[in-house]
């Protein structure tokens, strides 16, 4: 997409609000419509179009393979430690309620935005993960 000057012009002015979008949808998830997998989803296709645009090497060199791996990895734990963190309190796995036995509410409400969290970061990786690997695919 060498020639198209406006379409990576715009891209390239796009893709910091596509990414502020998702970190929106991210932390507004558990008041309204939204949450970790749609942030997630939203956060990889800002990646997922520059790479269209840019070529995939260069999205490669601005989402290393290694930070990919590891957001995938580390959405995971995140999403397993607040299991833990109940079971370790004495609690049922994922009980949330546990997190703050003062407010159960207030446990509640952390709980789930700890677990979206570990949900769109996940998403993004796998995703984004997805998209290099068939890209990388079809232009060896």
């Amino acid at each position: 997409m060498s020639e198209h000057i406006i379409v990576r012009v715009v891209v390239k002015m796009l893709v910091p609000f596509i990414l502020l979008f998702a970190l929106y949808v991210q932390m507004h998830g558990d008041y309204g419509p939204g949450g970790g997998f749609q942030a997630g989803v939203i956060f990889a296709t800002g990646f997922i179009i520059y790479g269209i645009v840019f070529g995939v090497k260069r999205a490669i060199k601005a989402m290393p393979l290694v930070i990919i791996t590891t957001m995938i990895s580390a959405g995971l734990i995140l999403y397993a430690m607040v299991g833990f963190v109940a079971l370790g309190i004495g609690a049922t796995f994922l009980d949330y309620s546990a997190l703050d036995p003062h407010n159960p509410v207030h446990g509640q409400h952390i709980g789930i935005i700890v677990i979206e969290l570990g949900v769109g970061i996940t998403v993004a990786g796998v995703l984004t993960a997805i998209f290099f690997t068939f890209a990388e695919r079809r232009s060896s």
